[in-house]
Order: structure tokens, then C-alpha cells, then sequence
């Protein structure tokens, strides 16, 4: 039979990438974790680490079970909170990643919101526009927009709705003026962001019936969506963002939009985790809380009047 705490001393050391590191966390001894460690590759008849004098890593078969024994410990976990506490009374780890510009300035007063209704939980946020792997990074969910690629992952959606708008800084549509078409983009002075290991310079917009992609450049690219938008703010530049990035500038005029009659892509906002079993009580709550959180957000959003119109 596998001992609870093994596959404890395996998880860890997996998210540490060093058997000392673990050690020191669980206060155990490096000696016992090490046993910890034989007993289970005995117990499986796997190999789960490949050892030298210098490095530790995961082997083939280590990866393939490193995401069953993390979801087995969080169902254990989250079987022990629904015994210890009633349905509001929620706790622990929440481990979470979002991108850099709706987690900065979207997010967080969210999650300041949520955590003071349950004071008991503890959250761990990762921001970045990288994106994370679920299956080797300590993450239990990730906040993504636009269609998960891995079909195996499990997607709920937040925002489905969602979609991208253009906009820029008063200051710099008076001194370069609107576009007015697509096509005129290429007189502008676009800010790109690195999306999915890529400069995102293909621009889709609709209308009508009609979809057009422009290919925009500009003297700025960064890999943070949120400084692309501060660049935006300060009247560098057109940005081409989703609407929850940006909805507080529009609305507090620091930025404008530009090119309204069309339809920007949709970019539907996703909460994502590699399986069912890591739904537990928080991430459930949590997710309910966002929706609501970005449906108000979305009211009024700026395409509705043009989406009525396409019908």
C-alpha cells in the first residue's frame, strides 16, 4: 500500500527539483526523504528521479505520475477541509496564475475581496504572460484567455464573451487622429506584446460579414501586456487588448477607442486545471465570484451595439 506521506515527499520534491529542499519544508531529515523516495519507486517498480552528485529530475515516468499523486493529495486535502470546516468556512493553499496586466490591475483587488470573506484561505499568485504548465509547476489553476490548445485540460469559462478592443491615449489621437479603417493601422504607431512565445502583430477585425487582419508594427514590443498598456496610457501608441485589460481606462478616459464599428476578435476569458478532481470548495467559489466579478465588467462593453447590428 502507498504511504500518504511518499507521495507527499515525492510532490515536493518534484516542485523543489532538490530532495534537500523538500526535507527542510516537510522537517524531516534528507535520509528519511531519501527513503521516502526508494519506498515508492519500490511500491510503483518505476523510476521516478534520475540522480547524480549535481542534479535531480524528474524521468518520463516520474512526469507521467507526478500529476496523479498531486491530484491525489489535493482530494485528500480538500476531503480533510470539507470535514474540518462548513460550507462557507473554506481554507488552505490556493496556488493560482494569471496574465501579468488582468492579474496587476484586475485581479488583485478581486482577490483582496474574496480572501476578506474567507480570511482562512491563503492564496499564491503567479503572474506572467508565459504560459504555465499545470502539470509540473506548483499551480493548482491558471487564468487564461482565448482558447485553451492542450484539449486535455479542463477549461470553465469566466468571460466567454469577451473580446479585444483597439484604443490609445487622448493625448495621442491629437496628434495623429483616428483610424478610420483597418488598412490605416500601417500609418500608426502600434504596441505589441509577446503572446504565446510570438509577437502578436496580426490584428483581426470584423465587419459585417467580413474579417480582415491587418499585420501592425510599431517601435515598441515587450513580453508584460501590462507595461504595453502603460505605454498605451501615456500616449505612446495603439493597443489592441482585451476589453477586461483596458475597460478601467475607457471608462476613466485615459484611453479611447478607435475603430467602434468593428468588431474586435473574441478572446473569452478561462479558468483552467488539469483535472475535475482539483475543482475543490475555493476554486469552485473563486470561480463563481469571478464570473459575476467580469460579467459586470462586460456590461455595457462596447461591441454590444455593433453585435446587434452583425444579427
Amino acid at each position: 500500500m502507498l504511504r500518504l506521506d511518499d507521495l507527499t515527499v515525492f510532490v515536493r520534491t518534484a516542485d523543489r527539483g532538490s530532495l534537500s529542499a523538500a526535507a527542510r519544508e516537510l522537517e524531516i531529515s534528507p535520509a528519511v526523504a531519501s527513503a521516502a523516495l526508494k519506498r515508492l519507486e519500490q511500491r510503483l517498480d518505476a523510476r521516478l528521479f534520475a540522480r547524480s552528485t549535481r542534479s535531480l529530475r524528474l524521468t518520463a515516468e516520474g512526469e507521467q505520475y507526478l500529476a496523479h499523486a498531486r491530484a491525489a493529495l489535493q482530494s485528500l486535502d480538500e476531503g480533510r477541509r470539507q470535514l474540518a470546516g462548513g460550507k462557507s468556512d473554506i481554507g488552505g493553499l490556493l496556488q493560482l496564475s494569471a496574465p501579468s496586466d488582468f492579474g496587476r490591475n484586475v485581479l488583485l483587488p478581486w482577490l483582496d475581496e474574496f480572501q476578506a470573506e474567507h480570511p482562512r484561505l491563503a492564496v499564491r499568485l503567479f503572474l506572467s504572460d508565459q504560459v504555465a504548465d499545470l502539470f509540473r509547476q506548483p499551480v493548482d489553476i491558471a487564468i487564461r484567455s482565448g482558447e485553451p490548445e492542450d484539449s486535455s485540460l479542463v477549461a470553465l469559462p469566466l468571460a466567454p464573451g469577451n473580446r479585444r478592443v483597439l484604443c490609445g491615449a487622448p493625448s495621442y489621437f491629437a496628434r495623429h487622429g483616428h483610424p478610420r479603417t483597418p488598412e490605416e493601422l500601417h500609418r500608426h504607431n502600434c504596441l505589441l506584446y509577446v503572446l504565446g512565445g510570438r509577437v502578436h502583430d496580426q490584428w483581426t477585425f470584423h465587419e459585417g460579414r467580413r474579417s480582415q487582419t491587418v499585420t501592425v508594427a510599431g517601435d515598441r514590443v515587450c513580453d508584460d501586456a501590462d507595461v504595453v498598456r502603460r505605454w498605451a496610457v501615456a500616449g505612446q501608441g495603439l493597443v489592441y487588448k482585451s476589453w477586461l485589460d483596458v475597460a478601467a481606462d475607457v471608462r476613466a478616459e485615459r484611453l479611447q477607442l478607435a475603430l467602434e464599428d468593428h468588431l474586435g476578435e473574441p478572446t473569452p476569458l478561462n479558468l483552467i486545471c488539469p483535472h475535475r478532481a482539483q475543482l475543490s470548495k475555493p476554486v469552485n467559489l473563486l470561480r463563481e465570484f469571478l464570473r459575476q466579478r467580469c460579467g459586470e465588467l462586460l456590461v455595457g462593453a462596447p461591441w454590444e451595439g455593433v453585435a446587434r447590428l452583425l444579427r
